[in-house]
C-alpha cells in the first residue's frame, strides 16, 4: 500500500492546518518514508507536520522535485530537525547542506524497489514514481515539463495509474486514461479537471490522506 499525506498546499482539508503557496507531501511506501518537497516556509512545514503527528526524525529520505522556492524553502528548517537523511535532488538544484547524503539525479533512476524518479525532465524537474497494486502513481511538484512527457517517463516503470501534485498549465485532456487525479498547488485548470474526471478526481489540500 502507498500512503500519501499532503503536508503543504495552497488550501487545507483540515481547519487546524495552515495553507500557503507551495507543496509538500509525506509518501509512505515499500517500507520507506519520503518527504516530497518542503513547501516555501520552514515554520509552516514543521507546524503542519506537528499537527499531523509526523515526526521529522522518522523520515529517511527527502525528494526535491525542482529548485523553485515554494518547493525548497522549508528544506533547511527540516534538516535542522533531522539531517540524517538522504536527499535526492535534480541536477539543476544546488546548495543542499547538512544532510547525510545528497544524490544528484539527471536521468530516470530506481531509488528503491518499487520507487523511482522520472529523471530531470526539460532540465528543470523530476517526479517521484511509486509502484502500487493498481499501477504507477506519480507524485509531481509543478509539472513544468508537459504532463505527457512525465507520464511517458513514468511508464518506463509500469502502467501509470494516477498522479498527485501540481499540474501547472497542463491541459485537462492530457490526463485522459488515469484512474486517480489529485491536482494541487499550482494547477491552473483545477475546476475543468474536476468536471472532466469526476470519478477519478480527489480534492487535495494540506491534511488530505490518499491510500492506494
Amino acid at each position: 500500500m502507498m500512503k500519501a499525506t499532503i503536508i503543504y498546499d495552497n488550501i487545507v482539508s483540515r481547519n487546524d492546518l495552515q495553507a500557503d503557496w507551495g507543496f509538500s507531501a509525506l509518501v509512505e511506501a515499500k517500507g520507506k518514508r519520503i518527504l516530497f518537497d518542503t513547501g516555501a516556509s520552514g515554520s509552516i512545514l514543521l507546524s503542519n507536520m506537528k499537527t499531523l503527528e509526523i515526526d521529522p526524525e522518522a523520515i529517511e529520505d527527502v525528494f526535491i522535485s525542482h529548485a523553485h522556492f515554494d518547493h525548497t524553502g522549508g528544506l533547511s528548517a527540516f534538516l535542522d530537525q533531522n539531517n540524517n537523511v538522504r536527499v535526492w535532488i535534480p541536477r539543476s538544484f544546488r546548495g543542499v547542506k547538512n544532510a547525510k547524503e545528497v544524490i544528484e539525479i539527471q536521468k530516470s533512476k530506481k531509488l528503491y524497489d518499487g520507487i523511482y524518479s522520472t529523471g530531470e525532465l526539460k532540465g528543470i524537474e523530476q517526479s517521484l514514481c511509486v509502484e502500487t497494486k493498481r499501477g504507477i502513481v506519480i507524485i509531481a511538484g509543478c509539472s513544468h515539463p508537459p504532463i505527457e512527457e512525465i507520464i511517458s517517463s513514468a511508464s518506463e516503470f509500469g502502467k501509470v495509474y494516477g498522479i498527485i501534485g501540481g499540474l501547472h498549465g497542463n491541459r485537462p485532456e492530457s490526463l485522459n486514461g488515469l484512474g486517480l487525479i489529485c491536482s494541487t498547488h499550482c494547477t491552473q485548470y483545477k475546476q475543468e479537471i474536476k468536471s472532466l474526471y469526476p470519478d477519478q478526481y480527489i480534492e487535495g489540500g494540506a491534511g488530505k490522506v490518499i491510500e492506494i
